[in-house]
């Protein structure tokens, strides 16, 4: 088993055109880490760190996303620096056991995977989602949407604005492509009565399911029971100490888990999460947690990997000012900071 000879630390802050929606807050910059090894047989590898935490445009606390802080993860990761150099990667396992942090517990067995060889590669490429809400220029949905003859499903941001608003958006979507199913994406904010009537005024059998649709998780069941669309779970995955085996089996109507990895945990986790679904007959799609491209190409990986038949959400990159990799993939260094021990 090789050794690490050397964990650099390096910190990006990626302002973005256009700010992005996190839930109903928007950023206009993203913040995270990258980690990279070099091991004593001449191997390199990095992999991203970035929990979906900070302030939105206001300067106010993200809410709903990683528990963990900025600060928290650098302090953690500040101290591994000292601890690993010298020991065998697979001490990285030791690491991810030992870490409280879902972002740190993600990024660090995806650096393992790598220093052992057993991250996927890619065969074939995966379609994408594209990603679409009110209040986007007519521009930026003209180039979302330009690849309509491979596009078959668009994921829409609701509950943000006026109802009015998005359900005009949304038929002029499916005007577009009268053909196209939706992933509707609510984050919690309409309530019972509220996505009722939103619903009542979308074409039915074009709903693929909708993301998190009522305050209320338990409101999610009886919205299925009245109007018969699935629900996704994503926020709800969060949940301390989730049992999701039980999950599955009592709770009905579920069409989806929306997977964010670097909030949920290590690559062993979604293993197992996505076997556990499949067997319930639940389908699981990954999705970003607005990663740099550094981690979004990793997660088209491990979408090929995990989950080939459910394209991913990662469609979030349009947005970020700069990208950290190459036109051969590896970091562009001048872009980063590095953070000394």
């Amino acid at each position: 088993m090789p050794n690490i000879t050397s964990l650099e630390l390096y910190q990006y802050q990626i302002d973005l055109n256009t700010p992005l929606p996190v839930a109903k807050q928007r950023i206009d910059h993203r913040v995270g880490f990258i980690v990279n090894v070099v091991l004593d047989n001449g191997q390199q590898a990095f992999a991203e760190i970035s929990p979906l935490a900070g302030i939105d445009i206001e300067g106010l606390p993200l809410q709903g996303f990683s528990h963990e802080t900025i600060e928290q993860v650098m302090v953690e990761l500040t101290q591994l620096q000292s601890t690993l150099i010298g020991e065998e990667v697979n001490e990285l396992n030791s690491a991810v056991a030992n870490s409280a942090y879902p972002s740190v517990q993600f990024g660090l067995s995806v650096l393992l995977a790598k220093c052992l060889q057993q991250f996927p590669a890619r065969v074939k490429t995966q379609a994408n989602i594209p990603l679409l809400y009110h209040g986007l220029s007519a521009t930026a949905i003209d180039n979302k949407l330009a690849d309509l003859a491979n596009i078959h499903s668009v994921k829409i941001k609701v509950a943000q604005t006026d109802m009015d608003s998005e359900i005009a958006f949304v038929h002029q979507v499916l005007a577009r492509k009268p053909s196209l199913t939706l992933r509707l994406d609510a984050n919690r904010g309409f309530t019972l009565n509220q996505a009722v009537d939103f619903l009542a005024c979308l074409p039915k059998k074009q709903i693929e399911y909708v993301e998190e649709p009522c305050l209320q998780p338990s409101d999610n069941i009886e919205l299925y029971k009245q109007i018969g669309i699935k629900y996704a779970l994503d926020e709800f995955l969060l949940t301390a100490d989730l049992d999701f085996e039980k999950l599955l089996q009592n709770q009905p109507g579920i069409g989806a888990f929306i997977l964010k990895p670097m909030l949920l945990g290590s690559l062993t986790k979604m293993q197992e999460i996505v076997s556990l679904a499949d067997h319930q007959g639940v389908r699981c799609i990954l999705s970003s947690s607005l990663e740099s491209d550094v981690g979004i190409t990793d997660l088209a990986f491990i979408s090929q990997a995990l989950t080939p038949d459910n394209p991913p959400g990662l469609d979030t990159l349009s947005a970020f000012s700069q990208r950290l990799l190459d036109e051969n993939g590896q970091l562009t260094l001048n872009k980063l900071k590095l953070i000394k021990d």
